[in-house]
């Protein structure tokens, strides 16, 4: 099994940083990464704007099992603030995060605690080494 984790400012710059590293990471360890940096990149923007407090950080962890799971992780501090997945208007520009986390992940959900905590999670199945 494979882990990696970080810890990041709540801001535009640790979201980018943590896709970065996601993208890094995965290809260190042989895997897929198009589809996970993605759901990463989405889950970090919104702890960022979402589940930002001031000076907390955000953490993120990828755990990748034997069996081909790859697990993404963002946790915040703001347990208080669930995320939705919501239908935006036409011309809306942001509000599609969720929708393309479900969209691209197998499974995905929130769990909460300890307080403040709340880790929004998603899983891709199948996510095996090249070669």
């Amino acid at each position: 099994m494979h882990r990696f984790r970080a810890q990041l400012p709540a801001t535009w710059r640790g979201a980018r940083r943590a896709r970065l590293l996601a993208t890094e990471q995965l290809q260190a360890w042989g895997l897929p990464f198009e589809a996970a940096t993605h759901i990463l990149a989405e889950l970090a923007t919104n702890a960022a704007v979402y589940g930002r407090v001031p000076a907390r950080d955000f953490r993120i962890e990828l755990t990748a099992t034997p069996d081909g799971v790859l697990r993404i992780e963002v946790a915040d501090t703001r347990g208080d603030r669930l995320p939705v997945v919501r239908e935006p208007d036409g011309e809306d520009e942001s509000g599609r995060g969720l929708m393309i986390v479900a969209a691209l992940a197998d499974r995905w959900g929130v769990e909460l605690g300890p307080e403040p905590l709340k880790t929004v999670w998603a899983e891709l199945d199948g996510q095996l080494p090249y070669g």
